[in-house]
């Protein structure tokens, strides 16, 4: 008995916000299975409290020494939980989000929230796994989650184009990933700790076999499917335009994080003696993304298809910190991932308010929104502009930063390109705010004329407008917070306990 409180001490407090996840999502299905009525709207309340719950706790745990439990399998450290933070934050804003949406198109609301809840269990898992069979594991339940979310509209035949796509490409690039492990395990005389990995490389002395070519290259080529890199961007316009649109608002923003999370801990822990040849490949892809996002996305007429594009041009300015590659640069990368959470969910939000009313997703049929509904227009405007980085916004402070970082790291051509295609986003998205504010008659759409404005806020049926207003307030004026939350990032993330236990090497 003294044994198995001891395990739970050290084995389950260490992963509590991950049990209250758990807890949330049992709770939620046996609520379902009793209750007699349906799709119940106050469901929405127990994932969202247990979301809730879990930042509590990880706010309780955040100066806990680091540890690695589960006989090596799960790390713990400020690095892990300011990710895990940024996880929990996003399913926190997106479960609003869903509300109206689920309600207009009847969808089922367990199924969707257990998904939800699922999805972001594998994604705080991923950011603390320390084993490969942990990595894939916790990677495979946000994946099959995602590809059960953006089929969740099963008479949607875009919907089910995209599911498709999304199944067979990711099963492909999961199959490559697991590859690369293999030839890790292998490589290192057969350990699975990540830092026992790379231990492993060194005494088999392995570093210069081919073999070690071919698992950093596998590894990047799966990470690089998660993150939507170019040229593993290809099922990312259609995910975003066939999926359900607060779907599309989840992924957006939690697989980043999450596999931004893993790429940062696996290449410097397993790949340190090959820094500068992964640099090199990750400053081609970057360059790519920013480049082929900024540029098509221009051409786009669907507003979810432009966002998937904004979206790949984005992970491109977020590569420039990873490429950076020290303490500053990861630094940025974590205050610009908390900037752009609010701007792209306030994004999303507006799309979603404004397709709930009028049914369409087409760039042209937003002519004139001002006119009709000046809160929902200004709102976004205002996160478009945060996106493309206009000052004084979140977004203009979040890629200044990161942008000084790449530039003082070494990278100059990475981050001239970074700079150059941001102006490049500023012009497509002038282009949708000048027509919400167009007055030109011809130009307004029939959806416009016949455009109804719902009340705001202070009712059940308004969380959304609540969860925007939030989001667009949060990428307006928390920039002017910059400095205190860089140095809050920068005490917790790079303190020397963090380091040491990273370069536990």
């Amino acid at each position: 008995m003294n044994l198995d409180f001891d395990l739970y001490i050290l084995y389950g407090n260490s992963i509590l916000p991950e049990c209250i996840l758990i807890l949330s999502l049992v709770i939620l299905l046996i609520v379902d299975s009793i209750y007699g009525k349906k799709d119940t709207p106050w469901l929405y309340i127990i994932p969202f409290s247990g979301l809730v719950t879990s930042i509590t706790v990880l706010f309780f745990q955040w100066e806990e020494e680091p540890i690695i439990t589960f006989m090596g399998s799960f790390q713990i450290n400020t690095f892990n939980k300011i990710f895990q933070f940024l996880i929990l934050l996003c399913s926190v804003l997106c479960v609003p989000l869903s509300v109206d949406y689920i309600q207009c198109t009847e969808m089922a609301i367990t199924e969707f929230l257990s998904f939800i809840l699922t999805a972001t269990l594998g994604a705080t898992f991923l950011c603390g796994a320390n084993d490969p069979v942990t990595i894939f594991v916790s990677l495979e339940c946000l994946s099959l989650c995602s590809y059960l979310l953006s089929g969740y509209t099963k008479r949607d035949v875009r919907s089910n184009e995209a599911t498709m796509k999304y199944l067979l490409m990711g099963g492909t690039s999961s199959s490559i990933l697991a590859y690369g492990f293999s030839w890790l395990y292998g490589l290192s005389g057969g350990q699975t700790q990540l830092q026992e990995i790379a231990k492993g490389l060194i005494s088999t002395q392995m570093y210069n076999s081919p073999g070690t070519s071919i698992a950093p290259i596998c590894t990047m080529v799966g990470i690089g499917f998660k993150l939507s890199l170019v040229p593993f961007h290809q099922w990312t316009p259609d995910v975003y335009e066939g999926s359900p649109t607060p779907v599309v608002a989840f992924l957006s923003v939690v697989s980043k994080v999450a596999v931004s999370a893993l790429a940062i801990r696996i290449l410097n822990i397993v790949f340190p003696l090959s820094s500068n040849e992964w640099h090199s490949v990750l400053e081609i892809l970057a360059i790519s993304s920013m480049i082929l996002g900024n540029f098509i996305a221009i051409t786009q007429t669907s507003m979810k298809r432009m966002l998937a594009y904004s979206s790949i041009s984005q992970i491109g300015y977020i590569m420039i910190g990873i490429i950076a590659g020290n303490s500053n640069g990861y630094t940025s990368v974590v205050t610009y991932m908390l900037f752009y959470i609010f701007m792209n969910l306030g994004t999303f939000a507006c799309i979603i308010l404004f397709s709930s009313r009028t049914g369409t997703d087409n760039i042209r049929d937003y002519a004139g929104l001002y006119l009709k509904d000046p809160l929902l227009a200004s709102c976004f405007a205002s996160c478009l502009l945060s996106l493309g980085g206009v000052p004084p916004l979140s977004g203009f402070f979040g890629k200044l930063y990161l942008f000084w970082c790449g530039w003082q790291a070494g990278p100059h051509s990475l981050v001239s390109i970074g700079l150059f295609t941001s102006v490049i986003s500023i012009y497509y998205y002038l282009k949708i705010i000048k027509l919400l504010v167009t007055k030109r008659n011809e130009e307004v759409t029939p959806y416009i004329t016949n455009y109804i404005n719902s009340s705001y806020f202070l009712t059940s049926k308004n969380v959304t407008e609540l969860s925007m207003m939030i989001c667009v307030i949060a990428s307006t004026v928390l920039g002017l917070a910059v400095n205190p939350i860089i140095t809050m990032a920068q005490n917790s993330i790079f303190s020397s306990r963090f380091t040491s236990s990273l370069l536990i090497l």
